[in-house]
C-alpha cells in the first residue's frame, strides 16, 4: 500500500482525472443514425454504487478509472461500513444506453470523495440533470452531494441503492430524512440489476421531461 503524504497523493489524482475527463469529452462520437444525445450523471457520496449502476447499464463496455486505495486516501475518506472496498473511481465512469434510433444516453460516473468535487464543474456541463445514489445505512453523506447540485442548479432524483445489510425504511420517512421537495424523485433500486437500474434511470428522465414541459407552459402563459 502507498505511503506518500496525503497532499501529492491528492494532487496526482486530481492531475490524472481532469486528463480523463478531457479525453472522454473529446472522444465521445455518435452513431449515425442517433440525432439526439443526452448526457446524464450518476453521482453519490463515496461507496455508494456508481460504478455498479453505471455498469449494469451501459451497452458498451463502460470506462472506469479506478485505483486501489492507499493508506493516503484512507486518512480522508470514510470507510465506515466500507471494509470489503479496495479500489475507488479517482476521475469518472462512463457508459453509454441508446433507447431508440434517435436517442442515446450518455452516462457519466463522479467520484464520491469531497476532494474531488472540483472536477464536477467539468462534469456537469452540458449535462441534464443528476441520479443521486444513497445508502440507507449512511443517509447524511447524502446531503454534501445533493448541496453541491443545488448550487449548480442541476436537477436531480434519488434512488435508494438497496444493499443486503441495509435497513429498510419507508420512503415517506427517507424523503422527510434528506428534506426532498414534493417534486424530487425517490425511487428503489438495485445498483448490480439492470431492470432496476433501468427504471431508477426512467425516474430522472421523467422528472427532467416534467420540468421541461412546465417551463414551457410557463413561458406561454407569460408570452
Amino acid at each position: 500500500m502507498g505511503s506518500a503524504p496525503a497532499s501529492e497523493h491528492d494532487a496526482s489524482e486530481h492531475d490524472a482525472a481532469s486528463d480523463d475527463v478531457c479525453a472522454v469529452s473529446q472522444n465521445v462520437y455518435l452513431p449515425r443514425s442517433v440525432q439526439t444525445a443526452a448526457k446524464l450523471l450518476v453521482v453519490g457520496h463515496f461507496a455508494v454504487g456508481k460504478t455498479t449502476f453505471v455498469g449494469a447499464l451501459s451497452e458498451i463496455r463502460p470506462l472506469r478509472t479506478e485505483e486501489v486505495m492507499t493508506q493516503a486516501g484512507a486518512l480522508v475518506d470514510d470507510l465506515a461500513g466500507t471494509k470489503d472496498k479496495t479500489t475507488t473511481t479517482v476521475a469518472l465512469d462512463f457508459g453509454r444506453l441508446t433507447l431508440n434510433d434517435s436517442l442515446v444516453l450518455y452516462l457519466f460516473g463522479t467520484p464520491g470523495q469531497q476532494r474531488f468535487t472540483q472536477l464536477w464543474q467539468d462534469m456537469t456541463r452540458g449535462a441534464l440533470g443528476a441520479l443521486v445514489l444513497a445508502d440507507t445505512r449512511r443517509l447524511g453523506q447524502s446531503f454534501d452531494v445533493m448541496g453541491v447540485l443545488e448550487e449548480l442548479g442541476l436537477p436531480y432524483a434519488v434512488a435508494l441503492n438497496e444493499f443486503d445489510d441495509a435497513p429498510e425504511h419507508d420512503l415517506a420517512e427517507i424523503r422527510e430524512a434528506l428534506d426532498l421537495l414534493p417534486e424530487t424523485p425517490l425511487v428503489r433500486c438495485d445498483a448490480r440489476d439492470r431492470i432496476s437500474s433501468t427504471r431508477a434511470l426512467i425516474a430522472l428522465v421523467e422528472h427532467l421531461l416534467n420540468r421541461t414541459s412546465d417551463t414551457s407552459d410557463s413561458e406561454l402563459e407569460h408570452a
